[in-house]
Formats: structure tokens, C-alpha cells, sequence
């Protein structure tokens, strides 16, 4: 049995290799993403525990909100002549680090990554635990001075002796550069200006006695942890956290963790997309290889072969492919990881290639996914290849599958359907997002599951009414291809289940992305009362100069600023709910409308209160003049009074937690340095908004760092921020369609083999070569458009429950992008052309009568 098994696989080894190629790109995804991510993380877990000072002293961290403040946390420059004198301490240095700054070069140009890394300015300040080392011209001496680190030098053109702006919290600043830093390790992808140590803090902070850090290094014979214990003790119950350079390296590495399970899980989400739609592929092709290996297996039996034989061969056949595809599939993840590494070099971050992790989780993964997915794909073809009777070496049996009842599958999936119906209802009138969010997950996936069951039954009816323009355009060639597509229902509702799930996941994201456009266009309209918004593209804070030079513009009339706060509130209800808060100018209801429930703007707005969404007080049992305790940064408190709650649709935009906001003093006082993360701008009485706009632009062009922006623009961002998701599931989708066109390929190949001795007849009393073409293209055709029918239906259901769980969130608009649904139909037409191509012109250069002759 052995030997026969690993002669039916190679005899067949053609008609697996596209099979084969889905469990391929499955593999190749997990063992790309788990090799980049693990080869990123053991590089800067290098460059972190080399760069880490033995001891550091930095401010306490009290809030984990990462809302874009602009402002600086800062420990006293003094403290680091006071460790010092610590026992053990060989040297410490206070350090000035800071991200909240903007450099242009002389042609008001910024030079600062694109790629969403920082610019980040720092005091010049060398050890042997720096990362960089000057490779031409000098250090920085005085405050004119600065130098550039040599990848963003490179790529902004920047030379020694070429100016640059800073424009740093406290004020802008010209520098000359007088040198460049090359990294030693890996750049992270930032850029850095160095200044002199001397002036840093007061550039950059606004005081000398200031630092962002200090940096302790330990005595000879001194541990990190001996050192750690006598610093906390020197410093006391202060404000500050004291970490050894491991617990620093791996803060810093946590940090850096969001941005790798990013990437991490979007590859693992094309594997994940790739193993499902690669299962039908596997299912398909087993099945329609048993059907024709019907005599073959009888003849096994009459041999002697029982059951458990026959059914082990096949299964030992699903394992080989597994192994195959496995093995090709780790080799192209390494090489996936290899251009993710080239990547990430074109946008700063120089990773070495020769450095990449392959550790052993890596293999066994793939090897798992691979042969594990075409073990559990095969199990079900194999189990019926088993009930073959040996009767079935004696004559001609008829397609496995073909005349079978479907009732079970009718009950099965009436049974799933009808549950995963139960749970989209219950999605859609549930009231909490929490509840709905898990109903809506429960739902798509037993819908999904019940219209793979039951997609055989779908066949006949639908097919009949996609296909039944065939017959009158293309006469008894257009009636045969329509009835191939009905002969078996199985095959046909599995082939298209690959294209079905997909056009599903497409159509779902569709209806929910271009809802919440819609729902966002909406409020922007209702609550945007301004001329104009002046921000940056990213939500980064920016100076008070921007501010300032904007209340300067001529025809400027009214400017409201918003600033972020993070802060911890403790409610009634004894939660302490983290989120972010906004700090508004007076008259913000000159440029915004806001509905309130109870209360108004001016309440708001009043020292030592705060406005809130209606809907989140009411769940945490907060009243108008209730007061709060408030917790912000740096461990500082306020006890703020309840002066209004809103009545608004949404969040407006950034979707934070109670909707809580104040006056900007408040964010003044107890988030001190804060920059603004906005400004709303109306024109002066008597002066014409669109000619506002040019003078703005005008006096912006020295801050690249910000745009102006009407109700349009600030649409087109949001939308475009919107299509960020959207452009990810059109990838996924070009996946699922590259394998789904495998999988139609697979099955009109292996269906013309099934069917010579029919296309020969055929071809024997007169069809013509190109009829025959055109006979196989109609079928994949009517396969696509049928799984694109279904998929879309599924897709339009889902996209309709996730814009109700959106609607629990303020976003109440529905949109179905119609335009792209018909896109998407027309698409899978094509699609079906496309892979009928090469099975059709190999069905069309069968030998007529080699293929009557064919057993």
C-alpha cells in the first residue's frame, strides 16, 4: 500500500502542484512574519541593552494614555550632581531627549522622516554605550551649532554648513550643521540633531536646570540591581521611576512591541486568509481525484485492501503534499522576510540580512500550519475514498458525489444558519458595544460556516438564473456549459466557496468603511462650524508659534486652540476610567455646534469644571454637578465639577473614552508645556472666507509641519485615514482571489480529465476547438459570478450588523458602496475568464480519438 500510495502521488503530482502553491503562501506568510518580527525584535533588544544606561532615572509614567500632549515630562538637572555622590556611582549625567520639535531646512522643507518615525533632538553626549559615532566634520560647541545623523542627512540632502530650523517647544532656532553621526547599530528610522550639551536643555526645555532623564553608570564591582536599590533610596518618594538597564531595554522594547504585532498580525491575517481559502482548494481537488481514481481504490479493495488502508493512502498522500508545500512555503517566508527587511532599509530602519532570526518555533509552525491544513482538508475525501466498494473495479461508476442526496447538508445548514442568523439579530439589538461586538463575531463565523454547508444547494437555483442567458447568446454551446456547472453541486458550491469567502470579507469592510465615512461627513457638517482647521495630517502638537503667526494673518478674525490632556478620572460608580480629555478656548461655539443635554459651553469651560458625554455619565452614575477627581501627568490632581453634558452623534474624530473636555487653562495648569493639537479658524467680519485661505497658506509655509483645511479637506482626511483599513482588505482580497483562481484552474483541470471521453464525442460530432473554449470559459464564468453572488449577499449581511455595532458608538449612517459591489461582479467575470485559460486550451488539443479511447 506504500509503494501504491507513493506511486498515485507522483503519478498525480501535476494535479496537486496547485494545490500545493495555497498551502505555499500559507506557510510562506507565518514563517515570513514570525522571521521579521523576531529578527526586529532581537535587533534593537540588542541595540536597547547596549545603549541602556546601567541606571536611569526617568519621570513617573502615572498614565498609560499616549494622547499627543506636545508636552515634556522633566526631572531637575541637579539631580544628577546629587547621584553622583551616591556609593557606587562611577558617573551620572542628565540628559535632554525630546520628540515635540519640527526641523525645516533653508527651504522651509522638512527634513523628518515620513514614515511616521520621530525626529528627535538630544544633547551631544558620548559613551561607549552610544549608538552613533562622529564620522566628519565636529561636535556641536555652542547653541548655533547641530549635527544630523548621516540617514537622514542622505536622504534630505543636508550638508555641513547648510542651515536648519528647530522649532522646539520654548521657540525656534537656527543651527548650522557642523557634523554628521553614523549609526553603529540599527537606525530606528528617526532622525536626530545633535546640539551641545550646554545649551539643550535651554533650547529644548526652556530652563537649564531641566533634564528628560539621568543617566547613571555603576562603579566596578557594583550589580545594576545593588545600584538600582541606593538611587531610589537617594532620590526618595519623588515623582520619578529608577530602572536597571535590562528593565529599560525591555520598557523600550515594549514599546516597540505595538509596532512589530502590527505587522505581525496583518501577515499572520494573510496566512489566516490563505489557509481557509486554501482548504477548499485541497478539499476540491481531493475529491474530484478519488471521483476518478473510483476503479483504481475498487480495485485496491478486490485486492484486499480494506478501509483503513485505503483511507491511511490517501491521507498519507495529503501529508507528502503537506510536507512539499511546507518546505517550498519556509523557503519563500525566508525570502518574504528578506524583502520586508530590504523595506523597512528603503524607509530607515537598516536592518541587516545577515543578521535574521530563524528560530526553531518558526519551522515547527510552518510545518504545523502546512501539513496539519492537508491532513484536515483530505480527512473527508479520504473517509469516503474508504466506502469505495470493491464492486467498483468492474464497472464504469459514475462521478463520486454527483447523484447524492444533499439533505444532510440542508439540515446541517439550516441548523448553523439559523444560529448565526440568531446571533447577527442579536447583534443588532443589543444596546451594550461589548455584547454586540462578541454576537457579531459569533455570527459572521457561523453564517460563513452554514453558507459553505449549504452552498450545493444554492447551486441549482442560482446558477440557473446567472446561466440562463447562455442558452440564447451562445445556443446548445452556452446550455452544455451551464449544465457542466450544475452536473455536481458539490464541486461547484466548494470551487466557489474559495472566491465566496473573500468577495465576503470585501463586501463586509466595504459597507462598514463607507458607513463610517458617511457617518463622519455627517458630524463633520453638524459640529464643524469653523472656516478653517489648522493641523497636522498626524494629530502631532505643534509650537505656539504656529499659533501665533496665524493670529497675526491678516483678515484672521477668531482663533479657538484644542489641546490633549490625558488624564484618569474616578466615577461614582468606583471605576477609574483612563482617556483622553480636550482643553477648548472660549467661543468655541463660534466655530464648532455642540448639542448639550444639560448645561452649556460657557459651564464647560469654567475654571475647575468639565463637560461629558450624556451616555457616559449616565452608565457611571454621573449627574450634573457631580465632582470628579481627575488625575493628569506628573502626579498631578484636581477636583473638577460637572458643568455640562453633551447630546452629540460621535466623538469628533479621535474617539475618546466620556467625551471629556474643559477650558484650555485647565490644560495649562495641569498639563504645563502642552502644545496645540488644533487651531479653528474664523475669518474677520467684512473679510471673504475663500480669500482667507491663500493668506493662511502663505503664512504656513514656514511650518510644513501643518496644513489648512476646510469641511472638504477635513473630510478627505478622515476618509483617508478610513481607507487605510480598506486598502488592507483589498490586499487580503487579492490573496483570496490568486488562490481561488488556483482553485478554479484545479478544478476545470482535473474536470476536463474527468470528462475526455465526453469531450472527445463531443469533439467527434462536430464541436469545433474554439466552441469548446468558449464552453469551458462560460462555466469558470458562471462558478465565479455564483461564489461573487454569494460572497457579496454575505458580505452586504455582515457590512449591515457592523454598522450597527458602529451605531452604538455615535456612527448612525448606512452606505452600501454600490459601485464597488458592481466592480466586484464584474471582476469575478473576469476572473473566471481568466482561469478557464490554459484548462480550456488543453481541453481543446485532446486527440479526438485518444480521448473516445480514454478509460
Amino acid at each position: 500500500m506504500l509503494k501504491a500510495t507513493l506511486r498515485s502521488f507522483l503519478a498525480h503530482k501535476g494535479r496537486l502542484l496547485l494545490s500545493a502553491l495555497a498551502v505555499v503562501l500559507s506557510v510562506a506568510f507565518v514563517a515570513g512574519s514570525l522571521i521579521f518580527s523576531d529578527t526586529v525584535t532581537r535587533t534593537f533588544d540588542r541595540l536597547f541593552a547596549s545603549t541602556s544606561a546601567d541606571v536611569t532615572v526617568e519621570p513617573k509614567q502615572d498614565l498609560t494614555s499616549s494622547a499627543p500632549t506636545g508636552a515634556v515630562q522633566t526631572v531637575p538637572a541637579a539631580l544628577a550632581a546629587r547621584l553622583a555622590g551616591v556609593p557606587g556611582v562611577a558617573t551620572a549625567h542628565a540628559d535632554v531627549s525630546v520628540q515635540n520639535i519640527t526641523v525645516v531646512d533653508a527651504h522651509n522643507k522638512s527634513v523628518g522622516p515620513t514614515t511616521g518615525a520621530p525626529t528627535i533632538a538630544t544633547d551631544w553626549f558620548l559613551t561607549h554605550r552610544s549608538p552613533v559615532k562622529l564620522t566628519s566634520g565636529h561636535a556641536p560647541r555652542g547653541a548655533g551649532e547641530a549635527m544630523l545623523d548621516s540617514g537622514t542627512a542622505d536622504r534630505k540632502h543636508v550638508a555641513i554648513g547648510d542651515t536648519l530650523t528647530v522649532m522646539a517647544q520654548p521657540g525656534s532656532f537656527k543651527v548650522e550643521v557642523v557634523g554628521i553621526a553614523t549609526f553603529t547599530t540599527t537606525n530606528p528610522g528617526a532622525a536626530l540633531v545633535y546640539l551641545a550639551p550646554e545649551t539643550a536643555a535651554t533650547k529644548l526645555l526652556g530652563a537649564a536646570d531641566k533634564a528628560t532623564s539621568i543617566s547613571v553608570d555603576a562603579a566596578a564591582g557594583v550589580s545594576d540591581a545593588v545600584l538600582k536599590k541606593r538611587v531610589a533610596a537617594a532620590v526618595g518618594a519623588g515623582p520619578y521611576e529608577v530602572k536597571t538597564a535590562d528593565e529599560q531595554a525591555k520598557s523600550s522594547a515594549e514599546a516597540l512591541g505595538g509596532f512589530l504585532d502590527v505587522i505581525k498580525y496583518v501577515m499572520l491575517g494573510f496566512a489566516g486568509i490563505a489557509v481557509l481559502v486554501g482548504v477548499f482548494l485541497i478539499v476540491n481537488t481531493f475529491s474530484m481525484l478519488i471521483a476518478q481514481r473510483t476503479r483504481e481504490l475498487g480495485l485496491l479493495r478486490a485486492l484486499g485492501a480494506d478501509r483503513r488502508q485505503v483511507r491511511r493512502s490517501v491521507l498519507t498522500e495529503a501529508v507528502l503534499l503537506g510536507l512539499v508545500g511546507s518546505t517550498l512555503g519556509l523557503a519563500a517566508g525566508i525570502g518574504l522576510a528578506f524583502g520586508l527587511i530590504k523595506l523597512m532599509s528603503a524607509f530607515g530602519m537598516n536592518l541587516k540580512a545577515t543578521e535574521m532570526v530563524v528560530a526553531w518555533p518558526t519551522p515547527v509552525s510552518s510545518y504545523v500550519v502546512g501539513v496539519g491544513v492537508t491532513f484536515v482538508a483530505a480527512y473527508l475525501p479520504a473517509r469516503r475514498a474508504a466506502t469505495v466498494s470493491p464492486m467498483a473495479a468492474l464497472a464504469d461508476a459514475d462521478v463520486a458525489g454527483v447523484g447524492r442526496p444533499l439533505k444532510v447538508r440542508a439540515v446541517v445548514g439550516a441548523v448553523v444558519g439559523a444560529l448565526g442568523a440568531a446571533a447577527l439579530a442579536g447583534c443588532a439589538a443589543s444596546s451594550k458595544t461589548a455584547s454586540a461586538a462578541s454576537l457579531l463575531g459569533l455570527g459572521v463565523v457561523l453564517t460563513l460556516i452554514a453558507t459553505v454547508i449549504a452552498g450545493p444547494l444554492l447551486v441549482r437555483p442560482v446558477i440557473r438564473v446567472l446561466g440562463g442567458a447562455f442558452p440564447a447568446l451562445f445556443g446548445s454551446v452556452g446550455r452544455m456549459s451551464q449544465r457542466n456547472a450544475l452536473r455536481n453541486p458539490r464541486r461547484t458550491g466548494a470551487t466557489a466557496a474559495a472566491l465566496m469567502v473573500g468577495l465576503a470579507l470585501v463586501g463586509g469592510m466595504s459597507v462598514a468603511s463607507a458607513s463610517m465615512s458617511k457617518s463622519f461627513d455627517q458630524q463633520i457638517d453638524k459640529t464643524l462650524g469653523a472656516d478653517y482647521v489648522v493641523q497636522s495630517s498626524n494629530y502631532v502638537p505643534f509650537s505656539s508659534e504656529v499659533t501665533d503667526a496665524v493670529r497675526g494673518t491678516e483678515g484672521v478674525g477668531l482663533v479657538v486652540r484644542q489641546r490633549f490632556a490625558p488624564v484618569a478620572v474616578r466615577l461614582p460608580d468606583g471605576k477609574r476610567v483612563e482617556t483622553t480629555a480636550s482643553g477648548y478656548d472660549d467661543r468655541v461655539d463660534d466655530v464648532a455646534h455642540v448639542v448639550y443635554a444639560e448645561g452649556d459651553t460657557a459651564a464647560a469651560l469654567a475654571d475647575g469644571a468639565v463637560g461629558m458625554d450624556v451616555d457616559f455619565a449616565r452608565d457611571h452614575g454621573v449627574r450634573l454637578g457631580s465632582v470628579l477627581p481627575v488625575e493628569f501627568p506628573g502626579d498631578r490632581t484636581a477636583s473638577l465639577k460637572v458643568g455640562a453634558l453633551t447630546d452629540q452623534d460621535a466623538a469628533d474624530g479621535f474617539g475618546a473614552q466620556g467625551g471629556l473636555f474643559f477650558g484650555i487653562a485647565t490644560v495649562e495648569k495641569y498639563v504645563p508645556g502642552g502644545q496645540d493639537i488644533a487651531l479653528y479658524v474664523n475669518a474677520r467680519s467684512g473679510t471673504d472666507a475663500d480669500g482667507l485661505r491663500p493668506r493662511l497658506e502663505k503664512t504656513l509655509t514656514a511650518y510644513p509641519q501643518v496644513q489648512v483645511r476646510d469641511q472638504a479637506d477635513y473630510k478627505k482626511l478622515v476618509h483617508d485615514q478610513i481607507a487605510v483599513l480598506l486598502y488592507l482588505v483589498y490586499a487580503l482580497l487579492g490573496l483570496a482571489i490568486v488562490i481561488a483562481v488556483l482553485g478554479v484552474v484545479n478544478t476545470l483541470a482535473l474536470s476536463v480529465v474527468e470528462r475526455t471521453r465526453e469531450i472527445g464525442l463531443l469533439r467527434a460530432i462536430g464541436l469545433g476547438r474554439r466552441q469548446l473554449r468558449r464552453m469551458i470559459r462560460l462555466e469558470s464564468v458562471v462558478i465565479a459570478v455564483f461564489g461573487a453572488v454569494l460572497g457579496l449577499a454575505l458580505g452586504l449581511v455582515w457590512g449591515v450588523c457592523i454598522q450597527q455595532v458602529l451605531e452604538l458608538q455615535g456612527m448612525k449612517a448606512l452606505a452600501v458602496p454600490w459601485s464597488t459591489i458592481v466592480a466586484v461582479v464584474v471582476g469575478s467575470a473576469v476572473v473566471g475568464v481568466v482561469a478557464a485559460l490554459l484548462p480550456a486550451l488543453r481541453a481543446s488539443r485532446l486527440n479526438v480519438l485518444a480521448a473516445i479511447a480514454h478509460d
